[in-house]
């Protein structure tokens, strides 16, 4: 069976959680003491050389580390990964897309504010809510004449980016002058359902060290 070695206040493991859940593909969780330095042990760089969540093991002991690389290849083959190429290569734009302007801007900003860290990263804290900024306005631009990120049909793309983006809120980010967003957020929602839970970092006790 794969195993997916995750942490669940984190909305990289929540990714493939979905995709797991929607493709109907049974596998089993090791999680992931991220706050007491499991992540940094030679036995997790094993796993993965930047000792990072979520990794997936195949079957046959094999890993795969970084989280849309993980949905690249779980949805190989299914209708969530176009075959056209370039609808595939539109899904890859919006991968990388979330990775530099989603996940590392919204997604920290979220972590400092929820584990009270903002304060401490303050200066940094504004170019990164700059670049949110930005971020939205360009998903906003995205998402104006289309229901995905890619045309008519829901793919991993869609996981990838409402990951993080759906969470904006958190730190402060009004989505109100974002309406063709916020709207894709509702259709995603739709697709996924409720039985993905965001945990919050306060449910694991070691966060705050």
């Amino acid at each position: 069976m794969l195993t997916l070695y995750d942490y669940l206040p984190s909305q990289n493991g929540w990714k493939a959680r979905v995709l797991f859940g929607l493709l109907d593909i049974p596998y089993q969780t090791r999680l992931v003491s991220i706050f007491e330095g499991e992540g940094r042990t030679d036995a997790f760089f094993d796993l993965n050389p930047a000792g990072g969540i979520p990794v997936l093991e195949l079957e046959d002991g094999r890993t795969i580390a970084e989280s849309n690389a993980i949905l690249t290849y779980v949805a190989e083959g299914t209708r969530f990964l176009p075959v056209d190429r370039y609808r595939h290569a539109k899904v890859m734009q919006w991968l990388f897309f979330e990775q530099y302007h989603v996940e590392p801007v919204i997604g920290t900003l979220r972590f400092w504010t929820l584990t009270g860290r903002l304060e401490s990263n303050a200066v940094i804290a504004e170019a990164k809510r700059s670049a949110g900024l930005r971020s939205l306005a360009a998903l906003e631009r995205g998402l104006k004449n289309t229901p995905f990120l890619v045309g008519d049909e829901f793919s991993i793309a869609d996981i990838a980016v409402y990951a993080y983006a759906h969470r904006a809120a958190d730190c402060g980010f009004d989505l109100a002058d974002y309406p063709a967003f916020t709207a894709w957020l509702g259709r995603v929602l739709d697709v996924i359902g409720l039985g993905y839970p965001v945990h919050l970092y306060s449910e694991d006790p070691h966060s705050a060290v």
